[in-house]
């Protein structure tokens, strides 16, 4: 893994961990989007699995998050700017296309991309997210992202990602949470865990606006579900993504194929067999097309 940098178009350093495979890449690249408050670490699992495919795999930290700049206009943090920062990186990369992964807020950065810039956009796999999110998610998250986390040292930092992320991940293991923690919170000067996101980054919408948004977001996924394979995982114990919303965005379109990970709610790390299962196939058949 190398650190890769670049400015967005408002002067922003954003970051993102670049994972090459051994040899010559024999598939398309891959971008990686992480969640509302996550950040490049997530798919630490999942990147080098995609390079043993063959896969040069960008993940990235969008603004705001891990080593990426803050922003200090908060009305910036928007999927729209955000998929402007995502096009950046193609060009700074000088990739023309890519198949892109998007966990949660990824998925939504996802479809914005494929609005802004369709070309660019050659396929997505859409991690526990779609056009409907639940309001009891989006009120679980509300909960605790955008205040100060209890946390005073990493044993607190793991009981705290085991507070707010135990119903979704209900066979995790202690090294699992510990790992968890590392990739939720980063080292601070005095060696003690810090939030690696800017508070900032969450604004409610008010609940007149939801309805106006899901309608957007079913015009957002039809476009990109319009001539262009689409895999959509959904964790079975989700509180954000529901079984109907899945089986709704298949029938979207004929190259829409859609996957769930047993005993997993929101968001799937896609370490899990049957996420790996689904994504290879998917790719395979991407090799094919």
């Amino acid at each position: 893994m190398q650190d890769f940098f670049w400015r967005s178009h408002d002067g922003l350093k954003l970051h993102a961990a670049e994972h090459l495979p051994a040899s010559t890449p024999t598939g398309l690249p891959i971008i990686c989007v992480p969640g509302l408050t996550r950040n490049s670490r997530d798919f630490s699992d999942f990147a080098p699995w995609a390079t043993g495919l063959g896969h040069r795999v960008l993940a990235i930290s969008l603004r705001g998050r891990g080593l990426s700049d803050r922003d200090s206009k908060p009305r910036r943090y928007r999927p729209t700017i955000y998929a402007r920062d995502v096009i950046g990186l193609l060009d700074a990369t000088g990739i023309d296309q890519a198949v892109f992964v998007g966990t949660s807020l990824g998925g939504l950065v996802t479809m914005e991309t494929a609005k802004q810039a369709g070309d660019r956009v050659a396929a997505a796999i859409l991690n526990d997210i779609g056009p409907t999110v639940e309001r009891g998610g989006l009120d679980r998250i509300a909960s605790y992202a955008g205040s100060a986390a209890p946390v005073t040292d990493w044993q607190s930092a793991v009981a705290h990602c085991r507070h707010i992320n135990g119903i979704a991940f209900p066979d995790f293991q202690e090294a699992d949470w510990q790992r968890l923690a590392r990739w939720t919170f980063r080292e601070g000067p005095d060696g003690a865990p810090v939030t690696d996101y800017d508070r900032a980054i969450f604004r409610p919408a008010p609940a007149w606006a939801l309805p106006i948004m899901e309608w957007l977001l079913w015009r957002r996924f039809r476009h990109l579900a319009t001539g262009r394979p689409v895999l959509a995982l959904r964790g079975a114990l989700s509180d954000i993504l529901s079984s109907a919303t899945l089986a709704a965005m298949r029938n979207a379109g004929p190259l829409v194929t859609t996957a769930e990970v047993p005993r997993v709610g929101h968001a799937p790390t896609l370490a899990e067999p049957e996420a790996r299962s689904a994504m290879q196939a998917f790719l395979t058949r991407l090799s094919g097309i």
